[in-house]
């Protein structure tokens, strides 16, 4: 083939390694920086899902990466959007989420030495992403897509920017890079056997052990290990993020963290399994923690072994690699566990959470909520929570039974993010199923009034993109809800904290959505029995549920506990020195 008849324009080559990397689906602001090459993925077959914010675009990708393992891509225009895309680029490198933001800027020649926009574009994310290029010659398009790519999935994923003149994209070019052949996936490290048989050893010797996983166990693909671990050597797991459902939540042997840790105490030996030590954890010092608590900490980013507290084995590895050699050197051993200790130090905090919520008189709780959640969805239902005060009422009372079934908008904790999330999740089901012939799994999002108010137009993008298996229920209480908590408590008022009488049904409505308000607790079951029930658009249920007493405050209830982080060192280690 001569280098003439191997010439293709910049888009069709971009498009080319991005269909290397398996991208059927793309999320895309509008198209006036990058037109040519939506014009190339159209063609080929992938789907074009609309977006109204920049976060937002970056956000649902990010969900499409969660539910699909696959690199998320979103597009953006440089000038207007790099400055708007910045929360949904953060809140993906915090959850080392593998999203490629394309971003479309002006041609070279357009520049002017005194522009008032001429400026470093990238320096505005490169603290917030692991790779930041600028593309500055055509010829290099391929070359520099296929680079983002593996770097966004490498180690520990997470974002990665890719910025380019748009005129490039109609430049002839020759692809530079490899078109066809398949994506080799990037290698797992394995633990070293002499760690597994001390972390064997060390199990062994506890009475109260148990395992902490994150979304590194998830990412990894550790659900079979964890089950083995839990199902046939009877060691309780406690999940968090993206790890919850890789084994189900049945308050026996697998455990939410926001329900469960406040037993973390009680264990003599903590398995840390993709999972980092931060601000949620306590740090992993005390007194979230036993101060002489062994510790075995497996990661795949160096980085984070023995971050915070020292750890007595730390494994730079893959989790599920890690995880099934442990299993496999328990199991030759005979070993057992008895995971009863962790259920009985949750007896009381269980009673209290299950005596809320239960009547049919007066507002509806917010606990009333999820237990009606979890009566009708769907047991392959993906559940996305978000907001601030129902957010941490939903961690008492929901319980994820199947893997790749949740997905929150921590660590950054940016409420709002929940519904672009569902958005590219509920798109990543859809292609997941085209894929393998079968029905989408439906996405159930639980957000509050403030937190929808932050991105409601991206309702009108799931209605264009027909994601009718996409269920949003809206916990209205007319109020910041943590403000309502705490002004009163300060100032002996609230203050700048309520919205009035919102009816987000029909703002739902005026995006094309289905909309209908619930304000009577016999009435939510049916109303979920009706929305799930649909096919034909997304739906939206505005729930009137008057925020109760806040939880925080009650032991047995909160599942957000704050620690200063010099108080918890300070009595970790006078614990440690007495």
């Amino acid at each position: 083939m001569s280098p003439e008849s191997n010439r293709l324009t910049g888009a069709q080559v971009m498009a080319r390694v991005l269909e290397r990397y398996g991208v059927r689906t793309v999320f895309a602001l509008a198209g006036a920086s990058q037109t040519v090459l939506l014009d190339e993925l159209d063609k080929g077959g992938v789907k074009i899902v609309p977006s109204r914010h920049e976060s937002a675009t970056v956000g649902a990708a990010d969900g499409y990466s969660r539910v699909t393992g696959k690199i998320g891509v979103a597009m953006i225009n440089v000038d207007q959007g790099m400055p708007n895309a910045v929360t949904g680029i953060s809140s993906a490198f915090e959850a080392c989420s593998p999203v490629l933001i394309l971003v479309g800027r002006e041609p070279d020649p357009w520049t002017e030495p005194e522009h008032q926009i001429d400026h470093d574009e990238l320096a505005l994310v490169r603290t917030i992403t692991k790779w930041a290029r600028t593309v500055h010659s055509p010829e290099r398009l391929g070359e520099y897509v296929d680079a983002a790519c593996r770097r966004a999935l490498a180690g520990r994923p997470g974002p990665v920017v890719l910025a380019f003149p748009k005129d490039f994209l109609t430049d002839m070019v020759v692809p530079g890079t490899d078109l066809d052949t398949p994506v080799t996936a990037a290698p797992k490290p394995a633990p070293r056997p002499d760690d597994v048989a001390r972390a064997a050893e060390l199990i062994m010797a506890a009475q109260r052990p148990v395992i902490l996983a994150g979304s590194g166990a998830a990412r990894a693909g550790a659900g079979p290990a964890l089950r083995r671990l839990t199902q046939a050597l009877q060691i309780p797991v406690l999940t968090n993020a993206m790890a919850r459902g890789l084994v189900p939540e049945d308050e026996s042997l697998g455990w939410s963290w926001p329900l469960a840790q406040t037993a973390a105490k009680d264990a003599d030996l903590i398995v840390w399994l993709g999972i980092r030590m931060g601000k949620r954890f306590g740090y992993g010092l005390a007194p979230r923690f036993d101060a002489n608590a062994k510790m075995i900490q497996i990661d795949v980013h160096a980085d984070e072994i023995a971050r915070n507290r020292p750890v007595d084995i730390g494994m730079v590895a893959d989790a599920a690699l890690a995880g099934n050699a442990i299993a496999d050197a328990l199991a030759a051993q005979g070993y057992q566990g008895n995971p009863s200790w962790l259920k009985d130090a949750l007896a009381e905090r269980l009673a209290a959470i299950d005596a809320l919520g239960r009547g049919n008189d007066g507002p509806i709780h917010p606990y009333r909520v999820g237990r009606e959640i979890m009566a009708h969805m769907p047991r392959d239902a993906i559940f996305v929570n978000d907001g601030a005060s129902i957010l941490s009422w939903m961690f008492s009372v929901m319980r994820i039974q199947g893997e790749g079934g949740y997905a929150d908008h921590f660590p950054l904790g940016s409420m709002g993010m929940g519904a672009p999330l569902a958005l590219g999740i509920a798109a990543g089901a859809r292609e997941i199923a085209e894929a393998n012939g079968t029905t989408p799994r439906p996405v159930v999002l639980v957000t509050g009034d403030g937190s929808f108010g932050f991105y409601p137009s991206e309702y009108n993008g799931a209605a264009l993109a027909g994601l009718n298996r996409f269920v949003t229920l809206i916990a209205n209480n007319s109020v910041w809800g943590n403000e309502h908590h705490a002004q009163p408590r300060q100032i002996g008022r609230t203050i700048n904290a309520g919205f009035g009488d919102v009816r987000y049904d029909l703002i739902a409505q005026g995006y094309g959505c289905h909309g209908e308000r619930v304000d009577k607790p016999a009435d939510l079951g049916p109303a979920l029995q009706r929305a799930f029930a649909r096919q034909d658009r997304p739906t939206v249920l505005d729930v009137v549920c008057p925020e109760p007493e806040s939880p925080m405050g009650n032991r047995n209830l909160a599942t957000i506990i704050y620690s200063d982080v010099e108080e918890t060192r300070k009595t970790h280690w006078a614990d440690v020195a007495g």
